[in-house]
């Protein structure tokens, strides 16, 4: 049966310095749940509190309603699987496998048999006799989530279990731990920096900065309404492009900005006054060169072109000498230095504060 965690004011702190700051979430029994943000956030000491490898300075963890705070690790029900696959050399792969088992004197013919299920669910049954350095980077972190898997824990943790593969392997494990988890159905929580590792694994993502939770919800409620700037630009990739603007007016269905050296009307009134300044921000991906799809956004200079194959991205300049970014859909020529118009369609557009709290 999936398992929930309840985190209530966690507060971890090292002498006096506090790096995580009342942290309140609640995962469902059975979502994949991804921490992710950028180095020194806290993402990784929120997953070691959750395994109890680091003591809570404060708060409440819950898992299924029993307060853990004081449980030992071992009898926490949670599997984790570390950065470093830490597989023991002189050990032939089952061996690896089993030997937390052995060790917790679990009777070999069920050892045998949560080996052999484990090996299956992850395709390493050939792999079995051989050693870790006969393994490539990919085959050695499925043994790493082996040797999880034949724990049968209540909750998995991924401690950015796929940092050390190259990207071909990356996208392979990602599909493969997404599997998994449909297969296994166990409550699952999973830090990385990577945010596309995060869009495309997550029930729920909890975007983290300096040890406060800047927003949780499912993928693209964070890609389609980032709560302000920092989600905006974290979540994305190229990332979103923000532009200085200031408001020229505002009546009840609609808005004037200045952005980009142009102006433009926005069909909606905006929560701002008459010369605000504001970050006006567009994704690149939501960005054409079509005359007649939406608003004229701004003439813009090509800088550099790079064609993908599928994807053409142009790094252009604004007449007033901002950035930004364009993903066009297949293949385009575009010359260097061209000039061409963007268009945007307006209820693509985000505004935000000068707080950095979207309006």
């Amino acid at each position: 049966m999936a398992t929930s965690v309840t985190l209530s004011k966690i507060v971890k702190a090292y002498g006096d310095v506090e790096v995580v700051h009342g942290i309140d979430l609640t995962i469902e029994p059975g979502e994949f749940t991804v921490f992710v943000g950028p180095s020194g956030c806290g993402k990784s000491t929120l997953l070691r509190m959750i395994a109890g490898l680091e003591p809570i300075t404060g708060g409440d963890l819950v898992i299924d309603n029993q307060r853990m705070n004081d449980v030992p690790a071992a009898k926490r029900g949670i599997a984790m699987v570390f950065q470093s696959y830490a597989l023991y050399p002189h050990m032939n792969v089952y061996q690896n496998l089993a030997f937390g088992l052995e060790t917790a004197r679990v009777p070999k013919p069920e050892i045998e048999s949560r080996v052999n299920r484990a090996a299956e669910i992850l395709q390493i049954v050939p792999l079995l006799k051989r050693k870790p350095k006969q393994l490539s980077g990919g085959q050695r972190q499925r043994v790493a989530i082996g040797r999880a898997i034949v724990r049968e824990p209540r909750i998995f943790l991924f401690d950015e279990p796929l940092s050390n593969l190259d990207a071909e392997l990356r996208v392979q494990m990602r599909v493969e731990i997404a599997k998994l988890h449909n297969d296994l159905g166990n409550t699952m929580i999973y830090v990385t920096h990577d945010q596309v590792e995060a869009m495309t694994m997550a029930d729920k993502i909890v975007v983290l900065r300096a040890g406060v939770i800047e927003q949780a919800g499912p993928p693209l409620e964070l890609y389609n309404n980032p709560r302000n700037l920092f989600v905006a630009g974290f979540i994305g990739s190229p990332k979103m492009n923000f532009l200085s603007a200031s408001i020229e007016g505002v009546d009840g269905t609609s808005s004037r900005l200045k952005t980009a050296g142009d102006a433009l009307t926005l069909p909606r009134a905006v929560n701002g006054k008459a010369g605000e300044s504001v970050t006006f921000g567009v994704r690149p991906e939501h960005i054409t060169l079509t005359a007649g799809s939406g608003i004229r956004l701004a003439d813009v200079k090509v800088d550099l072109v790079e064609n993908l194959g599928g994807q053409t991205l142009l790094y252009t300049t604004t007449t007033d000498g901002q950035a930004m970014t364009i993903v066009l859909e297949g293949q385009r020529d575009v010359a260097l230095g061209a000039a061409v118009t963007a268009h945007i369609d307006p209820a693509r557009i985000h505004l935000f504060a000068a707080n950095g709290a979207a309006l």
